[in-house]
């Protein structure tokens, strides 16, 4: 199935391009999606393989969730921040990730849908990634090891069981990034 690859704006598209030149991209103007897209995004998902692309910021983390509940069969490619930083320090985007960057992080597509929850909550909070003094920045680290963005705890449950990780992987990544 051909893939369409969603991108928050017109650089981060021509950067995209620059990378895969015959790539089929979407953009969304920024965080005000419109209804027009949103639209034309559900009616390509017929056809193609949705992936979202976004860049690593609260922004980012607000379109994909738009596109997610639009599209619940979209699929999701991760950046790291400290992957899409601008020379100057000052912006964070996929226009300014390395050509690697960009081929290893959709090189990782994961898959809104699964079979069944394989973490729980409370699993999140037993293994102290939430509810300590400490948890963001543990969390942040396991996020980053895997790849799927600087999510809130919520948002880490649902990634972490897009990929499927049982709870033995993920103490032991616990265990192995603990500050």
């Amino acid at each position: 199935m051909p893939s369409v690859i969603v991108v928050e704006g017109l650089h981060d598209k021509i950067r995209l391009e620059s990378v895969y030149p015959n790539a089929n991209i979407v953009i969304t103007n920024g965080s005000e999606i419109s209804d027009d897209t949103i639209k034309l995004l559900q009616a390509l998902s017929k056809t193609n393989q949705i992936i979202i692309f976004t860049d690593p910021d609260s922004p980012g983390e607000r379109i994909r969730n738009q596109i997610a509940l639009a599209i619940p069969s979209s699929f999701h490619a991760f950046l790291r921040k400290k992957d899409s930083i601008s020379r100057n320090g000052k912006k964070v985007g996929i226009e300014h990730a390395s050509k690697e960057c960009i081929i290893e992080s959709l090189s990782q597509v994961y898959s809104n849908q699964q079979e069944e929850d394989t973490i729980t909550l409370a699993d999140i909070y037993e293994l102290g990634l939430m509810g300590m003094p400490n948890s963001g920045a543990l969390r942040e680290r396991i996020a980053d090891e895997l790849n799927i963005g600087r999510p809130n705890a919520k948002t880490f449950l649902k990634r972490v069981n897009m990929l499927q990780i049982k709870k033995e992987v993920l103490k032991s990544l616990c265990q192995k990034l603990e500050i």
